[in-house]
């Protein structure tokens, strides 16, 4: 057990996303101003998203241990021991709070907030019990962004609530594709995700439906003006659900895990795309 573990446990594929929301939020906010509050920010994300992914994996380490996916982690796998995980976890969170509170209160509230519902709605409660799991879950993916945005002046206007909304309804899209492809671990580890449930027509409509609703929630987006219905931004966001809805209708019109596992990899570097564009755009 060495420093390899604990940064494995925190989940760095997971967390440098969500990280990156916050920053690229800030970034948004700021106009591309870059000070000390950027650093801070971006220390408090990776302790906190660390910490949450830490917790959960903690909580799931029974799951993680039937799930052939998952079962190769540091606390299955019987290289971390789940009780430093679980103090690791609590130390990273609790350090990621008073790092937000030295930003404002607000982001400390908000980060309270998300961690909350990632550890406890999602992974303690509703996991295991009911479908609706991911998009219980879901809110604490988008909250980064929200503490991005909070962390420069201690406001969310508009379009920090719309790309908010846009990574909660990303995450069940991304979720259910993924666990469509692996409904046999779901199944076997007894986690109720909709796609794992379902039978195949069902939980391939699921998907279908949830491309649309992604598509929908990234056309509210220029409501909020200025840098969101630049020629450059709209076109990303274009070509994007140019893709998304391209294979997925071809996944609702010929179902197979192929077409299903390249909707789930196009999904992954949506939410980055947007983000860094939309930065990109605001620091012009």
């Amino acid at each position: 057990m060495g420093l390899r573990e604990y940064i494995e446990v925190t989940k760095p594929r997971i967390w440098s996303l969500l990280v990156y929301t916050g920053v690229a939020g800030y970034l948004i906010a700021s106009g591309g101003s870059i000070d000390t509050r950027l650093l801070i920010l971006t220390i408090a994300l990776v302790l906190g998203t660390g910490g949450a992914n830490t917790l959960t994996g903690y909580i799931d380490r029974d799951i993680d241990a039937v799930m052939k996916r998952t079962m190769k982690r540091p606390i299955p796998s019987g290289r971390l021991d789940p009780g430093y995980a679980l103090y690791y976890g609590l130390l990273l969170s609790i350090s990621s709070i008073t790092l937000a509170l030295l930003l404002n209160p607000l982001s400390a509230i908000l980060m309270a907030i998300g961690l909350f519902d990632n550890v406890i709605v999602y992974s303690l409660w509703s996991k295991r019990r009911t479908p609706l799991n991911i998009i219980l879950g879901a809110p604490s993916g988008g909250v980064p962004t929200l503490i991005g945005y909070a962390a420069y002046d201690g406001t969310l206007p508009l379009d920090a609530w719309l790309l908010f909304l846009l990574v909660v309804i990303w995450t069940p899209l991304h979720i259910w594709t993924l666990a469509l492809v692996y409904r046999d671990d779901y199944r076997r580890a007894g986690v109720p995700m909709y796609t794992s449930i379902l039978d195949e027509d069902q939980s391939i409509r699921v998907i279908g439906l949830s491309a649309v609703a992604l598509v929908v929630s990234s056309l509210f987006l220029p409501f909020a003006g200025g840098i969101y219905i630049h020629p450059a931004f709209l076109g990303t966001i274009a070509a994007l659900n140019v893709l998304v809805l391209y294979y997925s209708y071809r996944v609702v019109t010929r179902p197979n895990m192929r077409d299903v596992w390249t909707l789930f990899k196009i999904t992954s570097p949506y939410l980055f795309i947007v983000y860094t564009v939309a930065a990109i755009l605001a620091s012009l």
